[in-house]
């Protein structure tokens, strides 16, 4: 589906390292490997805010017959710094740009080639210039549970606050976090509300019932098969969670979205955007992964859930919303490492249309204007 307002606001190359919370703390090079998948939402003042992951990346992480990562630590003079740790190349498989992983053990042991933090970018209301890059407000790795990076940050509004989920990483827990705000540019950190592996929070931008929902998408290794014939298909899906407060989460008992047998373009699923109320329900963009080479086939679709039951699905449409644009990313056709990706990560209510905010290819933001008649139930 093509729409006529779709484009990158921001790649790599708009990045000024020299800004970077991790400027000065390391003695080797390194580089902005994609600044992508922003969490979106809009200010006070009607601009748009983009929260975007920022993946600096070591130039050359492999030398001296060992591979290397970065990592945040806190000293015992309890001052926070960035340092690299190393292993045997020999031990490692690198055949993924984005990270590496480590042979001998008895599960998979995997490392990244760059640490992910956050930042602020103010857009004008329609999201199609840049007002401001607030290098002053970055969220960087201030826990030990965030040592590898900060990932992915989803921005919701319910009433006065914006809530904003991201993914801390670590070797202690793969965990999800939660900050909160008044105004959408100054954050403060509240507590880990999801524990291991629990990927692409979104909390719904309005209560149900006095309590604050949340899709959710557990991970792992393990699936068990569905009856010969159903028309779901086994593997990660996208759960439904509700909170008193937005600390403390219950997972709810029905299913959410799954992957349908009928195709192997959802075969994996995750969240996309926090899912806004529409006048036929709550509007959820999610992405559905083909399975192609390493890393697959990312496009994202949508669904349209109950107002007061979001477990119960009034219409899922499995032709592709957006898929990933050569057109788009041809003036970065150099500095790609991955393809047939976009990771939808934001959207905002803007009158006739709702304007859509995406990762593409790992590298850059992409906005998309998407006319809301796109999603009438039909």
């Amino acid at each position: 589906m093509s729409f006529a307002i779709d484009r990158l606001v921001l790649t790599p190359p708009d990045i000024d390292l020299a800004r970077s919370p991790l400027a000065g703390h390391l003695e080797a090079e390194t580089y902005i490997l994609g600044a992508f998948n922003p969490g979106l939402t809009r200010l006070a003042n009607g601009n748009l805010l983009m929260m975007v992951r920022v993946a600096e990346a070591l130039r050359h992480p492999i030398r001296d017959g060992h591979v290397h990562a970065i990592r945040w630590e806190c000293g015992d003079d309890g001052v926070g710094r960035y340092v690299l740790d190393a292993w045997p190349l020999e031990h490692a498989d690198t055949a993924d740009p984005r990270k590496f992983l480590l042979r001998g053990g008895g599960w998979k042991i995997m490392a990244l080639t760059s640490l992910s933090w956050l930042l602020p970018v103010e857009l004008t209301p329609d999201g199609l210039t840049i007002v401001t890059v607030h290098y002053d407000r970055a969220i960087a790795p201030a826990h030990d549970f965030q040592c590898y990076g900060i990932e992915d940050a989803r921005i919701s509004r319910v009433g006065e606050r914006y809530l904003m989920t991201t993914c801390s990483v670590s070797p202690e827990r793969h965990s999800t976090t939660l900050y909160s705000s008044h105004d959408g540019l100054d954050w403060t950190f509240e507590a880990i509300v999801l524990d291991h592996q629990n990927k692409d929070m979104l909390i719904f931008e309005g209560l149900i019932d006095g309590q604050y929902w949340a899709q959710t998408r557990p991970l792992g290794d393990l699936y068990f098969a569905y009856p010969p014939g159903s028309e779901w298909r086994a593997g990660p899906s996208i759960n439904l969670a509700h909170s008193p407060d937005a600390l403390f989460w219950k997972p709810w008992h029905k299913p959410g979205i799954r992957p349908h047998a009928a195709t192997v373009a959802t075969a994996r699923m995750g969240g996309g955007t926090p899912p806004i109320l529409t006048n036929d329900g709550w509007l959820t963009l999610w992405h559905g992964v083909e399975p192609k080479e390493i890393v697959g086939i990312y496009r994202t679709y949508w669904s349209l859930l109950d107002r007061e039951d979001p477990s119960v699905v009034l219409r899922t449409e499995y032709a592709p919303l957006l898929e990933a644009s050569a057109e788009l990313t041809r003036p970065i056709q150099d500095i790609m490492y991955v393809h047939d990706i976009v990771f939808t990560t934001g959207i905002v209510d803007a009158g006739e249309y709702y304007v859509v905010a995406s990762g593409e290819a790992d590298l850059a933001c992409r906005l998309t204007h998407i006319p809301k008649l796109t999603f009438r139930n039909r």
